[in-house]
């Protein structure tokens, strides 16, 4: 494969989707090969949009193209532990879109399956192969802020959303925690790791799912993460962490910054930006490229994505959802 265009099949066809599908035909070393969904005029017309050879109106008949080197994974989290099942158990490798799964259970049989077979198997968690987070992270794990104390991270859309939107669906796993909260968790675990305590707020909808959640987050180090999603207000996507020796932040969009800004006691201000050359702030073209990278040189995970990273942020996220009292009823 390392001389060769990575073929991709693409399960689903929503917004996600095609937004991820759009960066892989802009590629030269990417191809998408095929695309599935549950019917077929939904395949047939994502199909036409983008070029794609094959499309299927079934999720089996993609998972057993053996044509295809890798398939993403855009159902509503909800599916995701039997849509990557599906690809796993017929060989296939797997990007799967966050949240990585329903619960920590799923997400342990997910990756139980892709290490016994040996395949490939990545959460879709842009954010850790930004080329700005990266940086950032290497300044923390430098000490350059010193230990660090505190991390804030926020993340919220203003809707309204209607009670039929997925989002406000307890079947597809409604809520803002696992559909934005994932981001600010993620984001604190990337620079600490998985938290020793957990304390957790919520406002719950008419269905039961979490419409805006506060959590504080607690590590044996003394270290303290405020994290808060909403799906009822537009909260800022900033970002701060704050070290013994210093403070970085991050303006807005911390999951996909173009710029962060480092303070240090007794210097000026220095604001890191991003190389033009990396492409938009808000590519998906990163994580693409780190799962072909992977591919190519034989890895089965990604050091950027680490499975056992992922298992720690949805172990986070059951423990949340226990403190707020949301369950999914398609959990067993």
């Amino acid at each position: 494969m390392a001389a060769e265009n990575v073929r991709w099949g693409i399960l689903a066809t929503g917004g996600i989707a095609a937004a991820f599908t759009a960066e892989l035909v802009d590629l030269p070393d990417a191809e998408v090969v095929a695309v599935a969904s549950r019917t077929e005029a939904s395949a047939k017309a994502f199909a036409e949009r983008f070029g794609i050879e094959r499309a299927y109106g079934d999720w089996g008949s993609l998972a057993t193209d053996e044509d295809i080197d890798v398939v993403y994974v855009a159902t509503p989290h909800s599916a995701h532990r039997v849509a990557a099942g599906l690809c796993l158990e017929a060989g296939r490798n797997v990007l799967v879109e966050k949240a990585f799964t329903l619960n920590a259970r799923e997400a342990e049989e997910l990756v139980a399956l892709a290490r016994g077979r040996g395949s490939f198997l990545m959460e879709a968690m842009w954010m850790y192969c930004n080329p700005m987070i990266r940086r950032l992270k290497t300044l923390v794990d430098d000490g350059v802020i010193g230990e660090v104390r505190t991390i804030q991270a926020d993340f919220g859309l203003a809707g309204p959303f209607p009670p039929a939107h997925r989002l406000r669906d307890p079947e597809q796993g409604g809520g803002s925690l696992l559909d934005l909260g994932v981001y600010p968790v993620s984001f604190t675990q990337l620079l600490l790791g998985e938290p020793s305590d957990v304390v957790a707020r919520a406002v719950l909808s008419d269905e039961d799912v979490d419409l805006q959640t506060g959590a504080l987050l607690s590590w044996e180090s003394g270290a303290l993460a405020s994290v808060h999603c909403s799906i009822v207000g537009g909260l800022s996507t900033s970002a701060s962490i704050t070290g013994s020796l210093g403070r970085i932040d991050i303006p807005d969009g911390f999951f996909f910054p173009d710029r962060f800004v480092l303070h240090r006691d007794g210097r000026d201000a220095e604001e890191f930006a991003a190389d033009p050359a990396d492409g938009p702030r808000n590519s998906l073209r990163h994580e693409a490229r780190e799962v072909m990278r992977a591919l190519r040189s034989g890895e089965s995970e990604s050091p950027l994505v680490p499975l056992d990273g992922t298992l720690a942020v949805m172990r986070t996220l059951d423990t949340i959802r226990e403190r707020i009292g949301v369950r999914y009823p398609n959990e067993a």
